[in-house]
């Protein structure tokens, strides 16, 4: 199994011509910058930053290139062309604003209705990343509508209530699952009734293309591989993980992962080598499987990295992530050989933090607003720098691109962006 690369920014092709560009290499591929983060966890969805250079160790005092105030919601941002997209609510609208990378000038905005009222958790925000595709970008708010606006302008182009069309339920959150791109379609995490519980859109008319499953959502993003040639979308949703066709929705694997009760599913499928590993709390675990014999586990546990929101990254075979829970405060930072599932170090007490995988170092960004970076090391935890920047809860996945880190805060209703300059 070979893993694709990304699908942003694709001309306009048929889907016979994804498979084709698929197994020839892609044309394309010199218009993406990798030092883009157009979705959610970056260029690849895996939380690595790829032809990045920041500092070897944090500056303390940090640099704050910019900073700019912010609504309710925990959607981190996209960035591509040097652009950074914001997406976030004040009072009765979601709003999708772009701003200037270098210094965080707007340069346009896009209102929709905010009809979310808010679940266990008072904040009625956005809880999905923007996605950049081609000339769009893609938002999904809270209450489980699906926009798509014009790049260069924020006009708008077309608007779905999926939740809504689907009769789908809010969950504790709303809405929590970033959609994917692939080729024409965009792919949505919906969970909606009458086996609409992933739904696949145009991405040109966001007419319904195909439905599948009838599974509940969760608040797990879906990724993209390859099995025999040829793209599969992964969808951890409420109780399973799913393998289907983007082109068709057919299913290509799936195996119960979950617990009923008030559990969640959060992080996000992230490859390592020819392998898929997904995690969860609630004494679910985690598992690595081969997505060609799926319903075998090449291990699984609740032992060693099982994590209630953060997605883990994945480096030359080893998996850094938080395993444990931010509600019950008990969550430590893991190093764990990815083949076996051992568990090679554990930094206890840590807590909950998103990585970031860039320079054989991982930036953390934890919950309590600091930036933490630790050397990529199998052989024990060690920490390079530490540096608070936030007095806040800084929940939102960070994103990093040409080395400036962007991070939102939340303070009640309100919150700022920062743009903090990592550039050595």
């Amino acid at each position: 199994m070979k893993i694709p690369p990304p699908m942003t920014y694709p001309p306009k092709i048929t889907l016979s011509g994804i498979l084709v560009v698929w197994l020839i290499g892609l044309p394309w591929m010199a218009r993406v910058s990798w030092a883009d983060w157009p979705q959610i966890l970056g260029v690849d969805r895996n939380g690595v930053a790829k032809n990045e250079t920041i500092v070897e160790k944090l500056p303390e005092p940090l640099t704050i290139a910019w900073s700019y105030p912010v609504g309710q919601g925990y959607a981190g941002v996209a960035i591509a062309d040097e652009t950074v997209y914001l997406f976030h609510r004040l009072d009765d609208v979601e709003r999708l604003e772009a701003l200037r990378l270098d210094k965080g000038k707007r340069l346009w905005k896009a209102d929709f209705p905010a009809n979310y009222a808010g679940g266990i958790n008072p904040d009625g925000g956005p809880r999905c990343v923007p996605l950049v595709d081609r000339d769009r970008v893609i938002v999904f708010g809270a209450a489980g509508v699906l926009h798509a606006v014009e790049r260069k302008d924020g006009q708008p182009l077309w608007s779905r209530d999926l939740y809504d069309d689907y009769r789908a339920n809010e969950g504790y959150f709303g809405a929590g699952s970033s959609p994917l791109a692939v080729g024409d379609r965009i792919l949505v995490n919906v969970g909606g009734r009458a086996g609409a519980g992933i739904v696949a859109v145009s991405a040109e008319t966001g007419k319904t293309l195909w439905t599948a499953t009838n599974d509940t959502a969760s608040y797990s993003s879906p990724t993209l591989i390859e099995l025999q040639g040829k793209p599969v979308a992964v969808f951890v949703t409420r109780l399973n993980t799913v393998g289907l066709r983007p082109e068709t929705g057919d299913l290509v694997f799936q195996f119960p992962f979950g617990r009923r009760g008030p559990t969640v599913n959060a992080a996000t499928p992230i490859r390592v080598d020819d392998n898929v590993f997904v995690t969860s709390s609630y004494q679910v675990g985690g598992r690595l499987f081969s997505p060609a014999a799926a319903e075998q586990s090449i291990w699984e546990n609740d032992t060693t990295l099982s994590s209630q929101y953060n997605t883990p990254v994945a480096i030359d075979g080893k998996l850094f992530g938080i395993h444990g829970r931010e509600d019950i405060g008990e969550a430590d930072l893991r190093c764990v050989d990815a083949r076996s599932g051992r568990t090679l170090w554990s930094e206890d007490d840590f807590g909950v933090a998103n990585p970031i995988a860039v320079n054989g170092q991982i930036l953390f960004v934890t919950n309590e607003g600091e930036l933490v970076l630790v050397a990529a090391s199998a052989d024990g935890y060690r920490e390079i720098s530490r540096v608070p920047f936030s007095a806040n809860s800084t929940r939102a996945l960070p994103a990093l691109s040409n080395g400036r880190l962007l991070v939102r805060d939340n303070q009640g209703d309100t919150g700022q962006l920062y743009c903090i300059d990592l550039r050595p």
